[in-house]
């Protein structure tokens, strides 16, 4: 299959040297050029719960290069999503899906306005951890589920196509019939570690060792898990909590993306994660401070690096 992925930071980088691996023909496509150019002279260096491997794939900035491609991955943060997909449409055909991938609330929403709802499918990831080592070399931290969705209806032909080209690069796959609960399920472990370690430096194992870290965590995730009740979300938990804990210990060295932002002094999706729970509760009537409070320490501290 032709594949283009749209944002190769960390877990993009970890799709595109999977995939290539697996024999597809896949295309690197991102903004940062000492990336792209590591990965045109040298491949795509992968190491972590996969293995270590060096891949040959095409990279660019530029999608005018790479001609129309079976599958597009949208593995941008939530806020570049609309960017990203614009870009996107030279690669598209009649018979193209594009896979949109982003943490938190919104970003498949945001590539259908512009892609239409009939070509965007919806995919969540749990329990990998990745980050950027340099130009041209990834590192990913767990090796656990990846949760695919139509953007509306059922479980299609499509999806499972999709299902078994991610299979064919040794991702686990679960498909659903039902993209909420796909998403709250990650929605609920995002919120509970992206803010806290954000505002602590903290790792996912250190959030949860540490107390009083924990209660700022551990609150946050029972926060999303009672607006996704209230809003008749069907999640697969019954204790939160434990549901958090179990995801924590599977990744307890990973710094989530939100962390890593923070200290490459980057904007980070607090908007979609943490920020997305206080306008969803008050939707339902369900109260969350805890969420309103870490989304606020961390656009202050956005402010005094200078990116928000």
């Amino acid at each position: 299959m032709k594949i283009a992925i749209l944002g190769c930071g960390a877990m993009g980088s970890v799709y595109a040297a999977l995939l290539g691996d697996a024999g597809h023909e896949v295309w690197a496509i991102d903004s940062w050029l000492d990336h792209v150019d590591a990965i045109k002279q040298g491949g795509l260096r992968l190491e972590g719960a996969s293995g270590s491997r060096v891949v040959k794939i095409h990279a660019t900035n530029d999608t005018s290069e790479v001609g129309v491609c079976e599958l597009v991955i949208i593995a941008t943060k939530a806020m570049h999503v609309e960017t990203a997909a614009r870009s996107a449409l030279p690669l598209l055909d009649t018979h193209t899906t594009v896979l949109s991938i982003q943490n938190g609330l919104g970003g498949p929403q945001t590539a259908a306005k512009i892609l239409g709802a009939d070509k965007v499918a919806v995919g969540v990831v749990g329990g990998f951890g990745a980050s950027i080592k340099g130009p041209g070399y990834a590192h990913h931290n767990g090796w656990e589920l990846l949760r695919l969705g139509e953007l509306s209806g059922p479980i299609t032909h499509r999806l499972r196509t999709i299902a078994s080209t991610w299979e064919s690069g040794g991702f686990r796959v679960e498909c659903f019939d039902d993209i909420d609960q796909l998403v709250w399920e990650k929605l609920i472990c995002n919120v509970c570690f992206s803010g806290t370690c954000t505002i602590t430096g903290l790792t996912i194992g250190e959030v949860m060792e540490d107390s009083d870290a924990w209660v700022c965590a551990s609150r946050c995730a029972q926060e999303a898990y009672n607006v996704a009740i209230a809003k008749n979300i069907n999640v697969r938990i019954s204790d939160p909590i434990d549901y958090v804990r179990n995801f924590g210990s599977k990744i307890p060295n990973a710094k989530p993306s939100m962390l890593l932002d923070a200290l490459a002094g980057r904007m980070s999706e607090i908007d979609a994660i943490n920020g997305a729970i206080p306008i969803a509760g008050k939707e339902v009537n369900v109260q969350t401070p805890f969420n309103s409070a870490i989304s606020a320490l961390v656009r202050s501290k956005e402010k005094q690096l200078g990116v928000r």
